[in-house]
């Protein structure tokens, strides 16, 4: 139950003319991410939705229907989008973005699998959840499938920021001592609202650039990271279908209404 005086004025819903999301679902951070999606889908795949600033589009991949949306940059305008998703039906979710190393063995090309985040972010204080990360049996699935395609990857911690241009000398030495592997915007909001609205998520991170040695590095040409965002892609939409083919069972309390 929320609090009492927490009731909300505004609440998500699904509009009388809105159709509804298929329960699986992928965000796209990226429109050049979105856009490889669309091409690994083996026909056109249509807008069913514009939701703010970004668009939806659904369609079947391998038996599945998938809905992908994006392009969405910053926690408050991914958990505008992700809100109404979830009240158009989405229940199980893979997020899909870039994010700047922390450690030095975290290199440009690498994937961080988030196990958990520290927010530095103003929206996911307002959901208000006893803690926060990914779906255990989504995570793991990801886990194995992007292992299975040779990918790099680390598991931990992330940090989330609104502010890029804020991540300051003394804070990247401070998260980098606490062993947090990487940081991007919107990863710790994901978490928290998922966990409010009793939705599974999972979130995979593709490492664009560095900060581990206290200057910036950018990898946006590197050779390994152009590979990594492939091989992501193609590795997501396979875990989307194997998690819809019952390969995990779902672990849902439904949808939980701000005002209950």
């Amino acid at each position: 139950m929320i609090p009492h005086g927490n009731s909300c004025l505004i609440e998500p819903r699904r509009g009388r003319s809105e159709a509804p999301l298929p329960r699986h679902c992928i965000l796209v951070f990226n429109p050049e991410d979105l856009g490889a999606f669309l091409r690994c889908f083996p026909g056109p795949v249509p807008r069913s939705h514009k939701l703010y600033l970004s668009e939806i589009f659904t369609g079947e991949f391998q038996g599945v229907q998938i809905a992908v949306a994006g392009p969405m940059l910053g926690a408050p305008q991914t958990i505008l989008v992700l809100e109404r998703m979830i009240a158009l039906g989405a229940a199980r979710i893979i997020a899909v973005g870039w994010c700047g190393s922390l450690q030095k063995d975290v290199r440009i090309g690498d994937i961080v699998l988030p196990t958990g985040a520290v927010s530095e972010e103003g929206t996911s204080p307002h959901y208000p959840v006893e803690s926060s990360g990914p779906s255990p049996d989504l995570h793991r699935l990801m886990a194995q499938s992007l292992r299975s395609q040779g990918l790099t990857m680390h598991e931990g911690v992330v940090w989330s920021i609104d502010a890029p241009f804020r991540e300051t000398v003394e804070k990247v030495k401070k998260y980098r001592s606490e062993a947090v592997l990487s940081v991007d915007m919107e990863t710790s909001a994901l978490f928290a609202v998922s966990r409010f609205r009793g939705v599974e998520m999972s979130v995979v991170l593709v490492v664009s650039d560095d900060l581990s040695s206290l200057k910036w590095a950018h990898g946006l040409r590197d050779p390994a990271f152009r590979q990594s965002r492939q091989k992501v892609v193609a590795t997501t939409l396979e875990a989307v279908c194997s998690a819809a083919r019952n390969l995990i069972q779902p672990h849902l309390s439904g949808p939980r209404d701000c005002n209950s």
